[in-house]
């Protein structure tokens, strides 16, 4: 099991920045795939950025540029950090653990909106 807890987010004007993080109750050396994803009002939720593999990383075409993931081995954390937020971030944000192989699974924390007004 894989407990991930969430911080940041909140109401910020088109432009601005925000950061997010996650830290997870287990070694990032037993975890596989760590990120973001976030899901917009009657929207799919979708990746925004993720680590893969150790230390390869994967953005969406829609953040990449503006925004930076990045994580501390030591405290099992992971940040996102957004930058010219515009009002189509607007979401509930949510941290993602994946362990592969057969008995892999995934893992969710409980999401935090970020609000971008115009």
């Amino acid at each position: 099991q894989v407990q991930l807890v969430e911080s940041g987010g909140g109401l910020v004007q088109a432009g601005g920045s925000l950061r997010l993080s996650c830290a997870a109750s287990r070694s990032f050396s037993s975890i596989d795939i760590m990120g973001w994803y976030r899901q917009a009002p009657g929207k799919e939720r979708e990746l925004v950025a993720e680590f893969r593999s150790g230390s390869r990383t994967d953005y969406a075409d829609s953040v990449k540029g503006r925004f930076t993931i990045s994580r501390d081995n030591a405290k099992n954390t992971v940040d996102l950090r957004m930058n010219s937020l515009k009002p189509e971030d607007t979401a509930v944000y949510y941290c993602h653990a994946q362990t592969l192989g057969y008995f892999g699974q995934n893992y969710w924390g409980q999401g935090t909106q970020v609000t971008v007004s115009s």
